[in-house]
């Protein structure tokens, strides 16, 4: 397999629009709970508006060179205010919890079932968390995840994020962390 991995400038977003969409109709087949809230998720209603509210983005796909560069994974990390987490749509997170302005967050991450099991995940989580260690202002870590995908929320729990809440009666389980991530190898 040769892949590989490309940081992406915000002006070619649309990379991801399939896999985005892909990944709302993955977490929708894997959902338990409130189907219904999915029927509006898309590139346009949750990629594109992330990007323009963060303060900084980062976007990494996966490309399949021996696909003609099909892109196969991609991951999407951005530093935000923190009220842009309290919306119309739910509160993420208490606000006073968090000690900054801004928090980091991994937003969106998706690999094609194929392509699972060959390290993917761990390499885009590494490098959007050695990307968000970077902001030294940054304390607070968030990422989402929707009911029933309970091997992603394994996952971040392996990485060493923390189980903070359920919002939405159980619709998005909250990962939090409050430290920053060491890639460091023993010397």
């Amino acid at each position: 397999m040769n892949l590989q991995y490309e940081v992406i400038p915000e002006e070619k977003i649309e990379y991801c629009r399939d896999l985005c969409n892909e990944l709302m109709d993955f977490q929708k087949s894997k959902a338990q709970i409130k189907l219904g809230l999915f029927e509006s998720m898309n590139f346009e209603t949750r990629m594109v508006p992330s990007i323009k509210g963060a303060l900084h983005n980062y976007i990494v796909v996966v490309k399949d060179l021996d696909k003609k560069d099909e892109i196969v994974a991609y991951v999407y990390t951005n530093i935000s205010p923190k009220e842009a987490y309290s919306n119309d749509f739910a509160t993420f997170f208490e606000l006073s919890s968090v000690k900054g302005n801004n928090v980091g967050c991994l937003s969106q991450f998706y690999i094609k079932e194929e392509y699972r099991q060959y390290g993917i995940g761990s390499t885009l989580f590494k490098m959007s968390m050695e990307w968000l260690n970077k902001f030294d202002d940054i304390e607070d870590y968030f990422i989402y995840v929707s009911n029933g995908n309970e091997n992603a929320l394994e996952f971040y729990k392996r990485k060493g994020f923390s189980v903070s809440h359920d919002i939405l009666d159980g619709f998005i389980t909250v990962l939090r962390s409050n430290k920053k991530f060491q890639n460091k190898k023993a010397v």
